[in-house]
């Protein structure tokens, strides 16, 4: 009888801890290692995509939560225990979710290719990390971003993956000189769907419940989610960036990964790496408009490449900027 209690309660505390290293997939997307903060990312997702703001794509929140699952328990197959305990397996997974039901037609091959894709960025993600360790950083949501590509490309090859929301390939054309009026209002809103966009929602409530996430875990992140998103925010309206773009955060997601990053998880907060970080912020609303120029004759969204460019170049020089690492 002992020895049935103990395994009982054995198995019960390794559900538990793969429950809690999967909630914490979603919130090291934006690198935070807690569960409330995972929880509360993928409440803010499912309101996103169900809620009255938002723009009703429940394929997009089923996705993110599949995704995030199957590339944890890929990660517990394949790889060390603590990376899961961690939650450092799901993060790739859950956007791949999100990214596929973006941009492709629901189809039970689509299905197939977003769980496929979701369990490889487990083995891309060390793949990649064992070539960006000896410059003293690693592949952020890399992994991610060249599956999601491939499977995204893919689509215009495979019929049975309808590229229903995919940009139509062309070359790219000026943007208007005109310049428009935002109240205060807008501004709020398209601030905060600079943070949701992070997961590819598009919902100012949706950045509120990621704020809060972030907050519970550290309010430093918090901070510079919100501060990231309002200097992109700037920096797109003051350099007349493309409308359509503004209106929906598409120039505030990268950066909040940035300003995060740079600005409190890989340096300590202080007035030397406020200012760096703040550079590379802008920095990366730069980068993004110039993917978007770039990869607009092949169609395919820059998801957060602009992240992983800008946060690579401000992290390889190794400045002694009382540095965590």
């Amino acid at each position: 009888m002992a020895t049935n209690v103990r395994s009982g309660s054995t198995q019960q505390r390794t559900l538990m801890t793969y429950i809690s290293g999967t909630l914490k997939g979603a919130g090291q997307v934006m690198f935070q290692g807690s569960a409330w903060t995972g929880l509360l990312i993928l409440a803010g997702i499912f309101w996103g995509c169900y809620g009255p703001d938002g723009e009703s794509m429940p394929l997009v929140a089923w996705g993110a939560l599949t995704g995030l699952i199957v590339s944890t328990a890929t990660g517990y197959i394949f790889e060390s225990k603590s990376d899961g305990d961690q939650g450092l397996w799901g993060f790739n997974g859950i956007l791949v979710g999100c990214a596929v039901f973006t941009f492709l037609g629901n189809t039970v091959w689509a299905w197939v290719a977003m769980i496929l894709g979701s369990a490889l960025t487990v083995i891309a993600r060390r793949g990649l990390n064992n070539v960006f360790a000896p410059f003293n950083t690693t592949s952020y949501t890399f992994p991610f971003i060249v599956i999601s590509w491939f499977i995204l490309l893919s689509a215009r090859m495979m019929g049975q993956l309808p590229p229903v929301s995919e940009s139509i390939a062309s070359l790219p054309t000026s943007v208007s000189p005109e310049h428009f009026t935002y109240t205060f209002g807008d501004l709020i809103i398209y601030w905060l769907k600079g943070i949701s966009q992070v997961f590819l929602v598009n919902s100012w409530v949706t950045g509120i419940f990621f704020i809060v996430a972030l907050a519970l875990c550290s309010r430093w992140a918090a901070a510079w989610a919100m501060i990231a998103s309002a200097v992109s925010l700037a920096v797109a309206i003051i350099f007349n960036a493309d409308h359509a773009d503004i209106v929906n955060g598409l120039f505030g997601f990268s950066p909040v990964l940035t300003g995060i990053a740079i600005g409190c998880t890989f340096y300590k907060p202080s007035v030397k790496s406020f200012f760096y970080a703040l550079a590379a912020v802008v920095f990366t609303v730069f980068v993004q408009a110039g993917l978007d120029v770039f990869l607009s004759p092949v169609g395919i969204a820059t998801l957060t490449a602009p992240f992983c460019i800008a946060t690579w170049i401000f992290m390889l020089p190794m400045y002694k900027l009382n540095s965590k690492s």
